[in-house]
């Protein structure tokens, strides 16, 4: 699969249940980078934007950037984020999750979806590929449907 933009990277937190996570099944895919957190030399980032619940909404104008995409339970997020403040952050309002979230500590943002969620409509807006991406989500239909996706 040839690109015209920047592949996008996925940085995974260590103690991301990988039973539990929506993006997993997409690794080997050639638009997709999966790494490890933390890391001790991340990769270039000046043209990247990271997808996060707070921040300007993503949107046709943020074509040509890179996405960085964060993923770990809502308890590790902070801290990754941290790591991670000088790429520009942008969100993805308005839509809502199909992901039975069930936090026993409260930290699930209200505003926040599923990584393979977040990553399908981060696609969908810069209208690259999503083919695929929800394939192995056991919610895709639930979510498409209650976005108004399909």
């Amino acid at each position: 699969m040839r690109t015209s933009y920047a592949p996008t990277i996925v940085i995974r937190h260590p103690k991301e249940n990988p039973r539990k996570c929506s993006i997993v099944p997409l690794k080997g895919r050639a638009d997709l980078i999966f790494l490890n957190y933390p890391m001790q030399h991340p990769p270039p980032l000046e043209n990247y934007i990271r997808l996060a619940t707070e921040g300007p909404e993503l949107c046709a104008a943020d074509t040509s950037f890179g996405l960085l995409l964060l993923d770990g339970s809502w308890r590790w997020a902070e801290s990754m984020t941290r790591d991670f403040l000088a790429v520009p952050p942008r969100s993805l309002a308005g839509y809502k999750t199909a992901y039975p979230r069930t936090s026993k500590r409260g930290t699930d943002p209200e505003n926040g979806l599923a990584s393979v969620e977040a990553l399908f409509l981060a696609h969908h807006i810069l209208g690259r590929p999503t083919a695929g991406l929800l394939d192995h989500y056991h919610w895709a239909e639930e979510f498409l449907l209650i976005n108004n996706l399909v």
